[in-house]
Parts: C-alpha cells; sequence; structure tokens
C-alpha cells in the first residue's frame, strides 16, 4: 500500500489494512488515528509505540503456533527455518509454554532457524509471566514492524 493513500482513507478501512498485519483492534485503531504520517518510519515508529498489554490476547488470536505444519500464507512464510526436524520438540515445548503462560509462544520467526527458535522458546520457559509479557510484546512489534514494512514496501 502506498502511505499517501493509507493517510486518506477512511477510519474503518486504515483499521482493517492495520488489522491484517496484527488481529489487535485496539492497536490499530490507536495507529489508524495518529495519521498523517510523512514517512514510512514515522508510522513503524508509531506501531510500535501504540503496542500495549491488552493488545496481546487479541494479536495471539491471530497467530499461529510456532511449528504448526498447517500453517499457510505469510504465516508459513515467516516460519519456514521451522523444519519437520523439530517439529515434535516444538510441539512439546509449545504445550509447557501454553500451561506456564496461559498462551501461545509468539516470536518474531523470520530469517530464524527451526532450532535457534526451539533454544529461544526454551528459554523463555524460564521467564516470569511480567518478563514473558514484555517479551512477547517486543517480539509482536518486531513482527508487526516486518509486515507493515512489507505492506508499505
Amino acid at each position: 500500500m502506498n502511505l499517501e493513500k493509507f493517510n486518506a482513507l477512511p477510519r474503518d478501512l486504515a483499521i482493517a489494512a492495520l488489522l491484517d498485519c496484527c488481529a489487535a483492534p485496539g492497536w490499530a485503531a490507536r495507529v489508524a488515528d495518529a495519521r498523517p504520517f510523512p514517512t514510512v518510519e514515522a508510522l513503524l515508529a508509531a506501531a510500535d509505540t501504540a503496542l500495549e498489554p491488552a493488545d496481546l490476547d487479541a494479536a495471539l488470536a491471530g497467530h499461529p503456533r510456532i511449528g504448526d505444519r498447517s500453517v499457510s500464507g505469510r504465516s508459513a512464510k515467516e516460519q519456514r527455518g521451522v523444519g519437520d526436524d523439530v517439529a515434535a520438540e516444538f510441539a512439546a515445548a509449545n504445550a509447557a509454554y501454553e500451561a506456564r503462560f496461559g498462551r501461545i509462544y509468539l516470536v518474531c520467526a523470520s530469517g530464524r532457524s527451526g532450532a535457534d527458535l526451539l533454544a529461544d522458546l526454551r528459554r523463555r520457559l524460564g521467564n516470569d509471566p511480567e518478563t514473558e509479557e514484555r517479551t512477547a510484546l517486543r517480539e509482536l512489534a518486531a513482527i508487526n514492524r516486518l509486515r507493515l514494512e512489507d505492506a508499505f514496501a
């Protein structure tokens, strides 16, 4: 999408465009309401700062589990480093993560190997809930940034 066109969209259409990048309606509304943006970098900065802890659960509803072999589209492309060699280990580690934190493991997987992501998941299992929430929000911000950069390229 062109930034000039995005800036000119009606609010509801701008929110819809943002929801394609991140399924958190509050985040999308805050970013849409911050328009117009003079540059894509200004949009990215606003997207980073608009993300709040309350957005995490809504955003996670739009994300598949890392290592889920049924994933397609953009998520499959982002997770392409996760091969069959670690799929079973991911299933077990994902189950442990979900039991500990009550939500799916979220990580910016783009460009990372399955072994690296699995090591990250296992390390994060040692986080306390507050640290893990901050970590998940940082990862979500990184995913949003990549998706917005792709959308506005």
